[in-house]
């Protein structure tokens, strides 16, 4: 049986302040790069507002161009993939907002499994290989080369072994496991880097975005109000929020996590929650 009460964390209130008159809209994404600089993906005027550990506005882009915030991921190099459900693309960054590679026909919409329709998330594995999840048009998981070539992909719409209810989120293990987010299923099914079935974990609220840390835990955004922490055996071992408000602390829709360098976790909400909230380890 596993302790549920092995994490526990506290808000801190107020954390990442914006100028007067911004607003952060819904927050789709949060991503921490190596020097722990915050990267909010958000669907207001100002797509990437990047802060520092301690909440203080770094700098802002994406704007005139992203136009619907969904996924992030920050590889080992500090690089920025992004996928914009809109634009129907994975958009590689720089840091500093500089655009280095596009997967996806911008604009484009594909049809039947195609790239892409409406795609929700998209991770990297240790050896630089591009996972993307195709979830709201398409149910189907994408691998791709680190240059964006297409090598394979998989999954197709219902509820059995391998298939998808709007697959949300990816995520690469160091085994190369990839985790997707199977949301409207409300569980999590673990791949090979080939795309067969592994196993699957049940029992979630619509899973929405995932973070795999280096012990191997694996922090889950559910859509329904809470972060489960979940072991390698897909045990609960804590839990944040579990019911709908937005009292600093607790939730109404949880839509991304992230944690940092110091063990500090990041959760960014949509629907009516739209904020950026910061949570220290006690325990």
């Amino acid at each position: 049986m596993a302790d549920v009460d092995k994490f526990v964390y506290e808000v801190v209130e107020g954390w990442g302040q914006l100028p007067n008159g911004w607003e952060f809209k819904q927050v789709a994404g949060v991503a921490v790069d190596s020097q722990d600089r915050v990267y909010v993906y958000n669907r207001g005027e100002h797509p990437v507002i990047v802060f520092n550990s301690e909440g203080n506005l770094l700098t802002t882009w994406g704007e005139g161009f992203l136009k619907h915030a969904h996924g992030i991921f920050i590889d080992s190099e500090d690089r920025v993939y992004l996928m914009d459900r809109f634009l129907h693309a994975v958009l590689k960054y720089t840091p500093e907002g500089e655009l280095l590679m596009t997967i996806g026909t911008l604009d484009g919409p594909s049809q039947n499994g195609a790239l892409f329709n409406h795609p929700t998330d998209v991770a990297l594995s240790l050896s630089g290989e591009i996972y993307v999840s195709d979830g709201y048009g398409n149910s189907r998981v994408h691998k791709f080369a680190a240059d964006g070539t297409h090598l394979l992909s998989w999954g197709v719409p219902g509820d059995g072994i391998g298939e998808f209810n709007l697959p949300h989120s990816v995520w690469v293990d160091e085994s190369d496991r990839v985790y997707v987010a199977d949301r409207e299923n409300h569980r999590i099914q673990i791949f090979s880097a080939g795309g067969e079935f592994i196993e699957q974990w049940s029992g979630f609220r619509q899973p929405t975005d995932f973070f795999l840390d280096a012990d191997g835990y694996l922090y889950v955004a559910e859509l329904q109000s809470r972060v489960s922490i979940v072991n390698r055996d897909g045990e609960i071992v804590g839990r944040l929020g579990g019911s709908k408000s937005d009292a600093p602390g607790q939730f109404i829709a949880p839509h991304a996590v992230w944690k940092d360098s110091k063990d500090d976790l990041y959760v960014g909400e949509v629907l009516e929650g739209q904020r950026i909230q910061k949570f220290v380890r006690i325990r």
